[in-house]
């Protein structure tokens, strides 16, 4: 009477009734014949798993990304602190632009020089400007651009001329003081 051993074993304990029993046979075959119980779950259960993987995915691209940003501030900034130019400071004044404020350090006289004619750059650290080589400078601002405060480009040998202009004889200095 009963197709499985559940039911079976229900019977005997007399916890089911054998017009129940017959009852949920029938309704088991129904959904057989019609195939829509099982593969409606199925399906519902699938989707519901691709979604968490392509969720977990997605969460877990952002968490890499977060790392690998996180990973790059802190090679930066090592490379920042362990290779600035050491022994700078000196007596002349040298003003730049940080976020809008006219920020001054004072170096020497032959620092200046070079960082006028491009040869080191000025970069920030916390509230330091650690003055770096030009390579170095250049490295950094592929990978972090706001890093590098003052970046001046090589000087040009040579500088367009208009003919027409009065003051054309006059030459400015790039380095003045201001």
């Amino acid at each position: 009477m009963a197709k499985n051993a559940l039911q079976a074993q229900l019977l005997k304990a007399g916890l089911v009734d054998a017009k129940k029993a017959k009852k949920i046979n029938q309704q088991q075959q129904h959904a057989v014949k019609t195939g829509h119980h099982e593969d409606d779950v199925k399906n519902a259960l699938a989707q519901a798993q691709a979604e968490k993987l392509a969720k977990d995915q997605a969460l877990n691209r952002e968490r890499q990304i977060a790392l690998e940003q996180k990973t790059s501030a802190a090679n930066i900034r090592q490379m920042l602190s362990q290779h600035q130019i050491q022994g700078t400071a000196g007596d002349v004044l040298y003003q730049f632009v940080d976020a809008g404020k006219i920020k001054k350090i004072y170096v020497t006289q032959e620092i200046y020089n070079q960082i006028v004619l491009g040869r080191i750059a000025i970069a920030r650290l916390d509230e330091q400007y650690p003055l770096l080589p030009r390579a170095l400078a250049d490295k950094i601002a592929e990978r972090a651009p706001e890093a590098i405060v003052i970046r001046n480009e090589k000087a040009a040998a040579t500088q367009i001329i208009d003919e027409e202009d009065p003051y054309a004889a006059y030459v400015i200095p790039d380095d003045l003081m201001w």
